[in-house]
């Protein structure tokens, strides 16, 4: 059955997500420590806490010494490292009465080369062309095998894997890793099936709007980040953001939640921290990815502004300090809550590019429903800017400024802006439009 017109739920509605790499998250690296630091998530704007898989991890094939959390040796059983069964309901629990949701990591292309699978089921595996255990043949994935999902004994292995976790824990959903390399009906698959246990959220790890109509709420906005990466170091133009924007409004269900992030996990690992993929350009980055259309997603340590890449097969705690990122992330997503035409998907408002002076510099839009419109400014490039906005999606308002970065005004269209400095300011159109 399709699922373009999939109901988002209503707890959704302004919904900010942030990703825990329990071990790095604490020195101690455990569930226990994550429970003792719900507070200070919830204190960002946070409404769903995702954790990164928390399987025990194959030692067949290891790649370092602790080894990919995506590298799966038991589907039903928990990482000692990380905690007990009792540890992971005390947090769920603790969440929940923070109005937190839970969802987990879940790794359903793969398994560790050790997995029991591999012994009681050796039929569910993809064999490569002389019959053996295959990992990725295009990746460096040496320390995974890869699943074959035309075996139904598989896909009900799967399904009843992923309910006990729901049924057990009272996790409310699943980030996907590479959903796309499952076919998409299991999918609808996995939405009939935990749906008759408890209404979940399901994020897949992958680019297409196909997972929308086969039962996910949310799809990485891979090409955004990419976009943004490449616009900060020179290599594009505005006008691919603007085809980015273009391709979410038209090609894509009104409903469904695009993530927009500028850093996660993988990111972080392998591509460098915040600071390396955007330099001077970080804030405004921060800014488009928490007031523009998308969910946006902290990865923990963003907010204390880490600045090593965290290290991915061994223990590499986070640094905590206070940091002005937190507080801009803080600031940002008070106002995405208060303003309604900042919600996301089709809660909130589709996005209209405003004019502006330097269009090959500077990004400009607005938001806007019947009660309020927020116009954004940022500037994109790598040099100051004395921006003039012009149109009449902007002309006959009067703004109250909600947040800056701005080296000085004339008034609320005609400012500086540093490099990767950016303006949003308000307007209630009720109260003050000057017709």
């Amino acid at each position: 059955m399709p699922l373009y017109n999939l109901q988002q739920p209503d707890w959704s509605k302004n919904a900010v997500i942030y990703q825990v790499n329990t071990r790095q998250f604490s020195k101690q690296g455990t569930l226990e420590q994550v429970t003792s630091k719900l507070e200070n998530i919830k204190a960002l704007g946070i409404d769903i806490v995702w954790l990164m898989p928390l399987h025990p991890i194959g030692e067949v094939n290891r790649k370092g010494q602790l080894g990919s959390p995506y590298s799966v040796k038991d589907f039903l059983a928990i990482n000692p490292e990380l905690g007990d069964a009792e540890q992971l309901k005390k947090l769920v629990a603790k969440a929940h009465s923070l109005s937190l949701k839970i969802i987990i990591d879940w790794v359903p292309n793969h398994s560790a080369w050790d997995c029991p699978l591999t012994a009681s089921h050796p039929q569910w595996y993809a064999k490569d062309l002389q019959g053996n255990f295959r990992p990725s043949p295009w990746w460096d994935w040496s320390d995974i095998i890869e699943f074959d999902y035309s075996q139904e004994g598989l896909r009900d292995y799967m399904l009843n894997a992923m309910a006990y976790w729901v049924k057990t824990f009272d996790i409310d959903g699943f980030r996907c890793d590479v959903a796309g390399y499952v076919p998409n009906d299991f999918w609808r698959q996995v939405r009939a099936s935990l749906d008759e246990i408890k209404p979940v959220f399901l994020l897949a790890e992958w680019e297409s709007r196909d997972m929308h109509r086969d039962g996910f709420n949310m799809t990485y906005a891979w090409s955004w980040n990419e976009t943004l990466h490449a616009i900060a170091k020179g290599e594009a133009s505005l006008d691919k953001l603007r085809k980015y924007y273009s391709w979410n409004e038209r090609a894509w269900p009104a409903s469904a939640y695009r993530m927009t992030f500028v850093s996660n996990h993988d990111k972080n690992a392998w591509d460098g921290t915040q600071f390396e993929q955007f330099g001077e350009l970080v804030d405004a980055c921060i800014v488009l990815s928490v007031l523009g259309e998308g969910v946006p997603l902290i990865y923990n340590s963003q907010e204390c502004g880490e600045p090593k890449r965290l290290a991915f097969f061994e223990r590499d705690p986070i640094a905590w300090t206070p940091h002005y990122i937190g507080d801009l992330y803080k600031q940002l997503i008070a106002i995405k809550k208060q303003y309604s035409a900042l919600f996301n998907g089709n809660f909130g408002a589709t996005m209209h590019q405003v004019d502006n002076n330097h269009p090959d510099k500077v990004f400009s839009f607005i938001r806007q429903n019947d009660a309020h419109q927020v116009l954004i400014c940022l500037n994109l490039s790598h040099e100051k800017i004395q921006v003039a906005l012009s149109g009449f999606l902007v002309q006959g308002y009067r703004y109250a400024e909600l947040a800056a970065k701005c080296d000085s005004a004339d008034n609320a269209l005609s400012f500086v802006l540093p490099a990767g400095g950016y303006r949003v300011q308000l307007a209630s159109l009720g109260q003050y439009r000057n017709d």
